[in-house]
């Protein structure tokens, strides 16, 4: 039996380094909590965005860098679930509490049933099917919170309605993209996927602190937009994909 080459200093130190920029998302995650606990919202959103980046392209640094291989005692994996849980869950959560995006009367239990269904979600079977889609709506509480918060502008007991759909799309089984993995139209998710990033960061830049506007500009109407429409990409994809397209219908 041949013995494993040693990994040289290099090796380790550039694995070690894809791990702390992994690690380096609950970072961005933290000072979310402190900006929302200020009531700073657009720096709060601006946070969770920068995680997401974090999360969309160290899996790529991971696989250059050979990670698995050269420090296989350190689970990457493990850590973005707890990174991804705490950025698309518990913390877009606590925006949507603090924002005061639902009625009073339901707040806690509207944030309740998003981090209920998300633990349930996370434990369950089969999350990611084998042709790398997620079944039922993926823990992604943070678009669901930008959405609400600067896009779509419905009234808190329609945001509460929001909130109850996406917790029960948790555990209906349709197929929604895996932007960086689902292999079909892989150039357009990603542009979509950059779209929608590139917009909730215009969004959050342009009005900051506030759901609302009163003097929409250009850019704004833009931006907005942009987002609706990059949403309604992943909307028909998913439909798509999970009724309609021969080669992904089968779960």
């Amino acid at each position: 039996m041949d013995t494993p080459t040693p990994s040289s200093f290099g090796q380790k130190a550039a694995a070690w380094s894809v791990h702390a920029f992994t690690a380096s998302g609950i970072v961005a995650g933290f000072w979310g909590i402190v900006c929302t606990s200020r009531g700073e919202f657009g720096w709060a959103f601006a946070m969770l965005i920068l995680t997401v980046i974090i999360d969309g392209v160290d899996g790529t640094f991971a696989r250059l860098c050979k990670v698995w291989e050269v420090l296989p005692d350190v689970s990457g994996k493990t850590m973005d679930y707890v990174i991804d849980f705490a950025t698309y869950a518990i913390i877009p959560t606590y925006i949507i509490y603090e924002a005061q995006l639902l009625p009073s009367e339901v707040s806690f239990l509207g944030a309740a049933i998003i981090l209920i269904v998300s633990v349930l979600y996370y434990g369950k079977e089969g999350m990611v099917s084998n042709d790398y889609y997620f079944v039922g709506f993926p823990v992604m509480w943070n678009l669901v919170a930008f959405y609400l918060f600067y896009v779509f502008s419905l009234p808190p007991w329609g945001n509460f309605i929001t909130v109850v759909l996406f917790a029960i799309l948790h555990f209906v089984p349709i197929k929604y993209l895996y932007p960086s993995r689902s292999k079909r139209f892989m150039g357009l998710n990603i542009t979509a996927s950059t779209l929608l990033i590139g917009s909730t960061a215009m969004l959050a830049y342009l009005l900051g602190n506030s759901p609302t506007v009163t003097d929409p500009s250009t850019s704004y109407h833009v931006a907005r937009w942009t987002a609706i429409g990059s949403l309604a990409y992943f909307g028909v994809l998913s439909v798509y994909h999970t009724w309609f397209d021969p080669q992904t219908k089968d779960i």
